[in-house]
């Protein structure tokens, strides 16, 4: 196999198998910890991002409430735009068995 069929096999930029969300790989190989930084950097982005719009509108209009707003609402977005990349899916290890998921869908435990 040629060098280049073999890039294209193991998901380069070259097969056109680039992740969309940043922090995760292609083939999920290192994509928790990468995907837990990029949830993390974005909630906290975003309620630095908001609270220092807060807090120039709190400098703008006097109040003093609008920071703590900006800082929900920062952290909302993260939460939202963490979401939306696909990066606080619930997914099922390799090595957890179907028993630690709970009963059946159809109530029988099989208990005797």
């Amino acid at each position: 196999m040629s060098d280049r069929k073999r890039l294209a096999n193991n998901g380069s930029p070259a097969s056109g198998n680039t992740s969309s969300a940043p922090g995760v790989s292609p083939d999920n190989s290192d994509g928790g910890y990468n995907a837990g930084m990029a949830v993390f950097s974005y909630i906290i982005g975003g309620i630095i991002v908001w609270s220092l719009i807060g807090w120039g509108l709190d400098n703008l209009w006097g109040t003093r409430w609008i920071v703590l707003a900006g800082a929900l609402l920062g952290a909302l977005g993260g939460f939202y735009l963490s979401h939306m990349h696909g990066l606080t899916s619930s997914r099922n290890s390799t090595g957890k068995s179907g028993a630690d998921s709970g009963p059946s869908a159809d109530g029988n435990t099989n208990a005797k």
